[in-house]
This record gives C-alpha cells, sequence and structure tokens, in this order.
C-alpha cells in the first residue's frame, strides 16, 4: 500500500463495501520462481470475516492448495493521472490517484460439494444487483450440463487475517488545491474519471 499515512483507510466498514460492491479483484500467492496471479469474482461477508472465490480446476493456484496457503487479494478501483499544472499552484509533480484495497489471510479449498453452494452464493450476490431482471439460479440449468461444468472449477475461502486500503486522493493538499486538480480529472486519462473525480472534491473519511 502506498506509504503516506495520509492515504490509509481505518474504516474498515467503508472498504469492506467498496470490495463488496465492487465484486472482483486479483487473487496472489505465493510460486515459484514468480508469484501467481488470478483474477477472480470475490465475495466478501459483510463483516470481512471471509473471502468465497472460486478457480478453475486447472489454475496453478488451485493445484497448489494442498493445504491452506497464505494469499492475497488487491480489488482496486477508479484511477486517474494527476498532472501537476491542475493543481494551480507551484512546486508540484505529477502523481497517480487511486482507491485499492488488500485482503490478506489463509487460502483453503473447500469440499467439492460445497461448489454448487459457493456458486448459488455468488451468483444470488451479483444478480441481486442487476435491476429489471429476474436472477439467473443454477436450477435454470440442465442438471447434466451444470454438474459436467461444476467439476471444472473449485470452491476456495479465504480466512481473512488483515485488511488493508488506500484512498489517495489528494487529502495531503489544501482543499482548494485538489478541487482545482479534481476539476480536471474527466478530462484526462485513467479510468473510471468520474468517479475518481468526485471522490477527490470530497474525499471520505479514513
Amino acid at each position: 500500500m502506498h506509504p503516506n499515512p495520509s492515504f490509509h483507510s481505518s474504516d474498515h466498514a467503508k472498504d469492506i463495501a467498496f470490495v463488496r460492491e465492487r465484486g472482483f479483484g486479483s487473487l496472489v500467492m505465493n510460486g515459484n520462481p514468480v508469484p501467481m496471479v488470478a483474477h477472480v469474482p470475490v465475495l466478501l461477508s459483510e463483516d470481512g470475516s471471509e473471502v468465497l472465490i472460486h478457480l478453475v480446476r486447472s489454475n496453478p493456484i488451485a493445484r497448489a492448495l494442498g493445504a491452506p496457503c497464505p494469499a492475497r487479494i488487491a480489488v482496486t478501483g477508479p484511477d486517474a493521472y494527476i498532472s501537476p499544472d491542475w493543481y494551480g499552484v507551484t512546486d508540484q509533480v505529477p502523481t497517480w490517484n487511486y482507491v485499492a484495497v488488500q485482503i490478506t489471510g489463509r487460502l483453503e479449498l473447500l469440499p467439492h460439494g460445497k461448489m454448487r453452494e459457493v456458486l448459488d452464493d455468488q451468483s444470488a450476490f451479483y444478480e441481486a444487483r442487476l435491476a429489471g431482471k429476474a436472477p439467473w439460479t443454477t436450477d435454470k440449468m440442465t442438471p447434466e450440463v451444470l454438474d459436467r461444468m461444476m467439476r471444472m472449477i473449485v470452491p476456495c475461502r479465504m480466512v481473512v487475517e488483515d485488511i488493508a486500503a488506500t484512498w489517495k486522493l489528494g487529502q495531503n493538499k489544501d482543499d482548494a488545491v485538489r478541487q482545482s486538480a479534481a476539476a480536471q480529472v474527466p478530462s484526462g486519462m485513467g479510468s473510471e474519471l468520474e468517479a475518481l473525480a468526485a471522490l477527490m472534491a470530497e474525499p471520505p473519511a479514513l
């Protein structure tokens, strides 16, 4: 995470809500010779104590989970390049503002009999956020096809040990300077620029 404590979040309720809203992240685990990374749907519990994910059975991380292993999930949000010219004051440098939450814990395989339950829990959570449609459920699938597909994936759970978050929104700048830059963000480069600009204009309490 960013070393400046001005950007560190201690409000984990906000961080948990952010992860649950995003629903997708990068799972990282030690490997040889380099770390292993998988991009996965993430279902973090309301209390932040556990994460449910599933992996393709052939994924190297799934194959490495003979026993629970330390792992981390990074969930990122809006981000943007910040030009020094946007601050309206001298002696500034370029930077990149962003939101990111890292969840650290022990990742374990669940019994494969739990695969249907994990898939149902994940899909119910995501489908509930799609306005104007009846939720998709596994009951809509032909049982034989569902069984065949579920044999290709494995259920996993991370028992969460730590949540760390960076909300780097220019909080180390004077309000007027930060808001001057925020007004320029939508014309710049990055992802979800309007959302990042709004967060910069009114940073949440950390």
